[in-house]
């Protein structure tokens, strides 16, 4: 009745088809369950009496002069982003004062009203990629919410109240500066100047601006499962060091450096399953870390380096860590040649690297990397040349040449078409020919953007 499409690199499900029976049954309970979804082609008629959570999509500007008994609503979601939700958020707010869940998300508001306080069983507030540049000091009265979720909001403080949510598990206020995460500074968190460590069932940070007094108070937060920090110095990862290792639960971190210079130094716990960090890291951080040692990266299953500066080839210290199924390297390595070697990377599913200006040879030796699906090569403007090996990824479902240049598009042509006439005279093409092969049927060339 469910199939399953995809999976995430953790092995979740991430995506799945629904049985058109299915489908009905769950309309059907839908129906059942009250719950009330205004499309265009309804807007002429009232909603029923009894309806207790409402998706509004595709609605007219007069929408709020039909909703009847909104002091019964109990979720309200919005899934357009053109829904006039500024007229109907001051009513929601004052008549329906039993609400649990407000999302409403990607909507041009611009101001959330102060009555909003008085939601006092408010579970979940959504407002991502809303046009909120404030929050009103009444949020401090929310008393059970969980979630908060302000990424990508023009927020860029929060109300000092906010850390009065005893209750909060699950805190978004990422702002989004590059959508491509390839500036060094593509996002940034908020400052929350103190009481830090009061919500003590905090499980979700993203992203907080790492200071003198937010970092003092870090290792309160015991119960976070995902942690992301940004404009870490490096004098604060003493202090973060320290502060990881209180949290037991911990899965997914990220740190971002202040600027380019500044070092990383960071162990954590064995338990971590996703790590991203951008700066620099020392000489010899790959082989001394307990970050990316078998027995501090058993569970690391995606890791992201970027703007690191390594001068070594980090694949040999990062092939111990036989869980990895995604690696991406942005602005990480200054070599010229990168190898996988055999049995290297059994579970790694999609490798990338991008904006790697030194790479000139990507080398695959059969057996490696035994499970691949994608390869994204990124802004590699040194290689001219296919992966010697790549005939070997025989699971590979594509592989990737992003922003390349004329040049190198026009010898990866050529590597085609040479292969196709030469197969049947020359042994060695033969054997190139069978990458060939491939790549007509998988290769994605993409130039580099008009400027």
């Amino acid at each position: 009745m469910i199939q399953l499409v995809e999976r995430n690199s953790f092995g979740r499900i991430k995506e799945f088809r629904m049985h058109d029976i299915l489908r009905e049954l769950a309309v059907h309970l839908c129906q059942k369950d009250c719950f009330g979804v205004t499309y265009e082609d309804k807007c002429g008629k009232s909603l029923e009496m009894d309806v207790r959570r409402l998706v509004l999509h595709k609605v007219t500007k007069d929408i709020y002069q039909r909703l009847s008994g909104m002091h019964r609503f109990r979720t309200v979601i919005t899934v357009d982003n053109s829904v006039p939700t500024f007229t109907i958020l001051p009513l929601l707010c004052k008549k329906s004062r039993y609400m649990t869940v407000l999302e409403l998300s990607g909507l041009p508001i611009e101001k959330i009203p102060v009555a909003i306080g008085d939601l006092f069983n408010l579970c979940h507030l959504g407002l991502r990629n809303s046009k909120v540049k404030m929050l009103p000091m009444s949020v401090d009265k929310l008393s059970n919410l969980l979630t908060l979720d302000l990424a990508r909001s023009d927020i860029h403080e929060v109300p000092s109240g906010i850390v009065k949510l005893k209750k909060l598990r699950h805190l978004f206020v990422e702002k989004k500066i590059d959508p491509n995460w390839r500036a060094f500074k593509c996002s940034s968190g908020v400052h929350i100047a103190s009481g830090l460590g009061n919500p003590t069932n905090l499980q979700t940070l993203r992203a907080l601006e790492a200071h003198d007094g937010s970092i003092r108070h870090l290792g309160e937060l015991r119960q976070l499962r995902s942690l992301r920090l940004w404009n870490v110095k490096g004098i604060y990862c003493g202090r973060i060091r320290d502060s990881l290792v209180q949290m037991r639960y911990l899965s997914n971190l990220s740190v971002s450096a202040s600027d380019e210079n500044e070092v990383l130094l960071l162990n954590v716990l064995p338990n971590l399953r996703k790590l991203v960090l951008r700066g620099r890291l020392a000489e010899g951080a790959l082989n001394e870390s307990l970050l990316f040692q078998p027995v501090g990266g058993q569970n690391l299953y995606r890791l992201s380096l970027s703007w690191s500066q390594l001068r070594e080839d980090p694949l040999p210290s990062l092939s111990r860590l036989s869980n990895l199924t995604q690696i991406h390297f942005t602005r990480a390595y200054n070599g010229e040649h990168l190898a996988f070697l055999t049995r290297w990377f059994p579970k790694l599913k999609t490798p990338q690297l991008g904006d790697l200006p030194n790479l000139k040879q990507l080398e695959i030796q059969r057996g490696a990397m035994a499970n691949l699906e994608r390869l994204f090569l990124i802004n590699l403007n040194s290689m001219m040349e296919v992966p010697p090996g790549i005939e070997f990824l025989m699971p590979l479902q594509r592989l990737g040449f992003h922003e390349i240049t004329n040049e190198g598009m026009k010898r990866l042509r050529y590597d085609v078409h040479y292969c196709r006439s030469r197969k049947r005279t020359d042994p060695i093409a033969h054997s190139v020919w069978d990458s060939s092969a491939f790549l007509r049927r998988h290769l994605l060339l993409v130039p580099p953007p008009l400027r």
